[in-house]
């Protein structure tokens, strides 16, 4: 009798790790209490499909068939290979015959996800709400959805069930209300906290609450995840998208020059928003919201507004107090709000002739930068700007570049991935654009061909959902492995030209498709038969696992956090073969500076990181921009004079991957959660403390990075405190009770310049810079050839640190003693200086909400004062007199005297802690006991004097700062 053959043993899994045992703890508790829904969020490679198997086995075993259904078929061939492997009878027929059966959800809708997507929108809109989905099903779908009815006891899990939330979110619920006894399980990447109120309220009603849920960063920090940095090439058009943008653009460039002219229309433009922000005068006259009222009002509007102050256009207004996104020019869609407010406030209301002809001019000009006027206002239009930006040759030339770099930095261990929208473009060219860009400028067939020309990548395979291509000898070697690894394939496969007219690229055409070649090619990257792969963001994009990815090149246009953490996860799985991994995206930015939307391609790159953490070169952990560069922001793209530095930073930093991982400090311990850091850049002068000073003068060699630890500082002791109280009274009794000598001096400057015929214009300008200094006191005058260099003796001269971290002391006193932020203190206080003099304040052991009030009031207690209700004084040493370098002297020879003060800075109680008397007065006595203040003074009361000192330091900084604050996790 014949030995019946020995059925292969099933691998054993390897053992889970901790946050896969951690989800599936969670989901246990979730059945075990009756529960039907659940969801999971794990970032891509974290483990959610074995998740969603490990709860597949636990469901079969009790009798329950299991149904995934997945974005494309690369997902779904990895849920049936990896249930195989499991054990599982696994397939992907519609009968639902098997244990597992893995669809895609295609199999209910038909979405084209390698189809090109339109100018200007992210994801597809959702279907109609007016009708049921269900019912325009294609016949196929509707048969699936009867065969889940009629499966019995049924587990449907979801994989990137954020897909849900695009486009198949309300096929969704119509099927599982079909569905009542069903378990369902959704599985995805996307952070919560990044849903919109209606994705939050659609979630709820699938899946109910989070079962569980962790971040990329905790997950690298585990060891699950590769280490990773994100790094920018910036380009610029080339000369003919220049030329074509210039011309574009003359239009608006020319309407936003006018505007300022004072005679324009019957309400001038800079009148009208002088009356709306400045003066605040309503329609009918009567006065409108204080500034904090309509800047929550009319967000847009105020950051506008403020932009347009910094220009030097416009007043501040009073209660107005501009912060980093206010600090820089009036971009294109700044002048859109407030042309808006124009044109429906006051343009559409009159009769006046002029006043039409200038709607007609705004009108023609509004395309320019996307716009288009409307009886109803400016509304969002499209522009072929956007496609120039997003496409543009040069972007190509630069991911070039960075392969070739890739190849040079790593060898042979080289793999990169560049990520394109679409396969070729099939929207046709706008006839003005013809013969400036090309009809595939952008697409994965363009970016093929500029790899191809290059000897570092000639080995590059373009793989998307219709086509395999290459240069034929690569295509070659690629049908020689898929053979080996499947014999049906031998002799099925042919190299054939791809492209007429001498195009480099040829395809490999015969017997298969994607969810076929994807896996052969991506063993054959593994192999190193290409180093160089071009896929589309509809197959490769999400789901598909490579884990030899050193590199991701991202040329897609797409925002949304779902396809951001996508893209990106598919370079941060772990590499067996290679533990030391350390994975590098790349994103290309092509920035016009002379065209209005020309920052139209950074405002993509700021939405790809908003909620996006990663390693910054301090090893703080921050989402944003921030963490590409630390000159970066997200308000306007650094100018094209420092492009060249940045790029070459960028690829000095792709040589140091070993510095990538140090910073990430993997297997150490993490809160896995989100906090504040508010950074304080130092301005004209820099907040200095006595000794560092003294320091700075004598030439003694400066550290590369301090760290000041806000607990490790001592409040001042009583005997300081009235010490320095006697100082301060003697100061004030010389000051003889009136206006300070530094007010009274900044009036004679401008009674001066009046009196010499200056411009009636300047004398304002001579008080600001009068009052830049930050003080007003006896002993300013015109002393500044004894200004000390680069330094301004702002601290108090007791202290043994510099004031920003005795300030973020008192604040968190205040916070905790109030109860504001519970348990907040000075001692949970740290304050790391960075290299260029970069403050890093942070409240540790705060939750996102205390962290969020911390660096909110410290940035309001550095700030001016400017529409606060209290304000307090302090007496301090004005920068160059003669005391303070006597004091530093003094200081330098071991003596530890309190000189008197010569000049006194108002200071603002921050917001938070200045809505009543008790909260203002315990952060007066907190700044007291750290830095050294009079009592809280309620301005609505104040006496004429302190309106004169204020009013002499007018909006100047004391502190001449500039504060940003970041997310940061920990």
């Amino acid at each position: 009798m014949t030995a019946e053959p020995v059925p292969a043993p099933i691998p054993v899994p390897p053992p889970l790790r901790r946050h896969q045992r951690l989800a599936l703890d969670a989901l246990a508790v979730r059945w075990a209490a009756g529960a039907t829904r659940a969801w999971v969020v794990l970032p891509p490679g974290a483990g959610k499909t074995r998740v969603g198997l490990e709860t597949a086995l636990a469901a079969v075993a009790e009798g329950h068939r299991a149904v995934v259904l997945g974005p494309n078929t690369a997902i779904q061939a990895q849920w049936l290979a990896q249930a195989r492997a499991m054990g599982l009878d696994a397939s992907d027929d519609r009968d639902l015959g098997a244990a597992l059966t893995a669809l895609t959800y295609q199999s209910l809708a038909v979405f084209d996800a390698d189809a090109e997507p339109v100018e200007g929108v992210d994801e597809p809109e959702p279907e109609s709400r007016d009708e049921a989905l269900l019912e325009r099903l294609h016949p196929h779908g509707r048969a699936l959805v009867e065969a889940l009815r009629e499966a019995g006891p049924l587990l449907l899990v979801l994989d990137e069930c954020h897909h849900l939330l695009e486009v198949w979110g309300r096929l969704l619920a119509e099927l599982l209300a079909l569905l009542p006894r069903a378990r369902v399980l959704g599985l995805t990447a996307t952070p919560p906290e990044t849903l919109t109120r209606d994705q939050a309220n659609l979630v709820a009603d699938l899946f109910g609450d989070i079962a569980y849920a962790t971040s990329i960063p905790a997950v690298v920090r585990e060891g699950d995840l590769a280490p990773f940095a994100e790094l920018v090439q910036l380009v610029q058009p080339t000369a003919a998208e220049r030329d074509w943008l210039a011309g574009d653009a003359l239009r608006f460039t020319e309407l936003t020059t006018a505007l300022v002219d004072p005679t324009l229309g019957t309400v001038p433009f800079l009148t009208w928003l002088d009356r709306r922000l400045v003066t605040r005068e309503g329609v009918d006259g009567r006065p409108g919201p204080a500034w904090p009222a309509l800047a929550r009002r009319e967000p847009d509007l105020a950051r506008a507004g403020l932009r347009l102050h910094h220009a030097g256009l416009l007043a501040l207004p009073e209660g107005a107090r501009p912060g980093e996104e206010h600090r820089r020019e009036p971009a294109a869609e700044d002048w859109v709000v407030l042309l808006d407010d124009w044109v429906r406030g006051h343009l559409r209301r009159s009769d006046a002739a002029e006043d039409a002809a200038l709607l007609d001019r705004i009108r023609a000009a509004l395309p320019a930068v996307g716009h288009t006027l409307t009886r109803h206002g400016v509304r969002r239009g499209r522009t072929p700007v956007d496609r120039v930006l997003a496409r543009s040759e040069a972007k190509t030339t630069a991911c070039v570049t960075i392969a070739r770099h890739e190849r040079a930095n790593l060898g042979d261990d080289a793999r990169v991935l560049v990520l394109c929208d679409h396969e070729r473009a099939s929207a046709t060219l706008p006839a003005d654009l013809e013969g400036v860009l090309d009809q595939q400028s952008g697409s994965a067939w363009a970016v093929l061909e500029a790899l191809l020309a290059d000897p570092a990548t000639e080995d590059v395979l373009l793989v998307s959902g219709s086509a395999v291509a290459g240069a034929p000898a690569t295509l070659t070697a690629l049908a020689e492995h898929a053979a080996a690894q499947d014999l049906r394939l031998a002799g099925a496969l042919e190299v054939v030209p791809a492209v007429a007219g001498g195009g480099r690229a040829a395809s490999l055409e015969g017997r298969w498709s994607s969810r076929r070649w994807v896996r052969h090619v991506t063993t054959f990257l593994e192999a190193g038969g290409t180093h160089v792969l071009v896929g589309t963001r509809g197959l490769l994009g999400e789901g598909w696992d490579a884990r030899c990815l050193t590199t991701l090149v991202d040329l897609t246009a797409v925002t949304t956090t779902t396809a951001v953490v996508q893209t990106r996860g598919r370079a941060l799985r772990t590499d067996p073969q290679r533990p030391e991994k350390v994975a590098l995206t790349w994103t290309v930015v092509c920035v016009d500076p002379e065209h209005p939307r020309g920052d139209a391609d950074w405002q993509r790159l700021v939405r790809k990181h908003t909620g996006f953490f990663g390693v910054d070169a301090e090893g703080e952990v921050v989402d944003g921009v921030a963490h590409l560069d630390p000159v970066f922001s997200p308000f306007a793209p650094p100018p094209v004079a420092e492009h060249e530095a940045v790029n070459a930073r960028m690829l000095v930093a792709a040589e140091g991957r070993a510095d990538v991982r140090e910073r990430w400090r993997v297997g150490e311990p993490y809160a896995d959660r989100v906090g504040r850091t508010l950074r304080v850049l130092p301005g004209r002068t820099v907040v200095r403390s006595a000794e560092q000073d003294d320091l700075d003068r004598h030439g003694r060699p400066q550290p590369a990075a301090v760290a000041v630890r806000a607990g490790r500082l001592e409040p001042r002791s009583a005997r300081v405190q009235a010490e320095a109280r006697r100082a301060t009274t003697r100061f004030g009794q010389a000051l003889g009770g009136g206006l300070s000598a530094g007010t009274a001096a900044t009036v004679g400057l401008t009674a001066a310049a009046s009196a010499a015929g200056a411009p009636s214009g300047l004398a304002p300008v001579i008080v600001s810079l009068a009052a830049a200094a930050g003080v007003t006191g006896a002993g300013v005058g015109l002393r500044t050839h004894r200004r000390r260099r680069g330094a301004a003796l702002l601290g108090a001269v007791d202290g043994t640190a510099s004031t920003v971290p005795r300030v973020a002391a008192a604040v968190a006193d205040a916070l905790g003693s109030t109860g504001l932020v519970p348990g907040a203190s000075a001692e949970r206080v740290s304050a790391d200086v960075d290299p260029d003099g970069t403050y890093r304040c942070v409240l540790g052991g705060a939750d996102e909400a205390g962290s969020e009030v911390f660096t909110r009031a410290l940035a309001d207690a550095l700030g001016p004062v400017s529409g606060h209700r209290y304000a307090l004084r302090r007496h301090v040493l004005a920068p160059g007199s003669p005391d303070a370098d006597e004091a530093v002297a003094e200081r330098s020879a071991g003596r530890r005297g309190h000189p008197v003060p010569t000049g006194t800075v108002w200071h603002p109680v921050p917001t938070d802690l200045g809505v009543h008397g008790e909260l203002a007065r315990a952060y007066g006595d907190a700044l007291e006991r750290w830095v050294g203040c009079e009592p809280p003074v309620f301005l609505a009361r104040a006496d004429p004097a302190v309106h004169g000192e204020l009013a002499a330091q007018g909006s100047a900084d004391p502190f001449d700062v500039t504060t940003v604050v970041r997310r940061r996790w920990e």
